[in-house]
């Protein structure tokens, strides 16, 4: 791909000196009790990676956290995620994308092209999608995290505890992915150790049969420090590190 941009596009990568501030600010913060709530659970902060979910803000915003040395980007649709990849690879800045929202088959190869982690893998068609587009553009092997669906409604994403064991054997199967972990979000109206608690088990469970499998994402602006005590390794910040989505007007 020749990551060509339009130039009005590559202007927009410039935030405003106050927007960077503020940014600036709230990234301190959230790194900051992310640390906390490392010392909280007796875990070394580096333990746990920050991915700044930038869904619906400008790519301006994903380029100024990556000058902050905030360089795991988090996105959920495709169609947002490409331009913003397309845009900040064009400058010259480095980012690891993770694709954390339910994704179609069609759009697997768009994806494969970009991102470092997709962490919505939820059935075998999926899997078959993204391994034959990481195998067509020669790629090293795609990262790959197992939404899991911890409430059994598969409507919403992720597999089923039942389907679970089968989805670990379709993705070990392809040489064109890499099995890093599980993804998941607590359902409405659980309270978050209960969430967390089941998702500590089923990783420890994939961990059985793919050991290097040991990432969990898991908690979000709400529930984050719950999910560090109960091992997350990747935690997905949206609104408390860029602000309400109502702010864009």
């Amino acid at each position: 791909m020749s990551g060509h941009i339009p130039a009005a596009t590559a202007g927009e990568l410039t935030a405003s000196p106050a927007r960077r501030a503020e940014l600036a600010a709230n990234l301190a913060e959230v790194r900051a009790r992310i640390d906390a709530a490392c010392a909280e659970a007796g875990r070394e902060p580096g333990e746990v990676r920050l991915v700044a979910v930038t869904k619906t803000f400008p790519a301006s915003d994903a380029a100024a956290l990556a000058g902050l040395g905030q360089l795991d980007l988090g996105e959920n649709r495709d169609q947002e995620a490409a331009p913003k990849a397309a845009a900040l690879r064009a400058a010259g800045i480095g980012a690891t994308w993770h694709y954390i929202g339910q994704l179609q088959r069609n759009k697997a190869k768009s994806v494969a092209a970009y991102a470092g982690l997709v962490q919505s893998v939820d059935r075998p068609q999926l899997v078959k999608a993204l391994a034959d587009a990481a195998g067509r553009l020669g790629r090293e092997p795609l990262g790959v995290l197992l939404q899991l669906s911890l409430d059994g409604d598969t409507e919403r994403g992720g597999v089923a505890g039942a389907d679970l064991d089968a989805l670990v054997d379709s993705v070990t199967s392809r040489p064109e992915l890499a099995l890093r972990g599980v993804m998941a979000v607590a359902p409405l109206g659980w309270a978050p150790d209960k969430a967390f608690e089941q998702v500590a088990a089923l990783s420890e469970r994939v961990r059985r049969t793919v050991p290097e499998a040991v990432e969990i994402s898991a908690g979000m602006s709400g529930d984050f420090t719950r999910a560090i005590v109960f091992g997350a390794t990747l935690v997905r910040i949206g609104a408390i590190l860029l602000g309400s989505r109502s702010d864009l007007g």
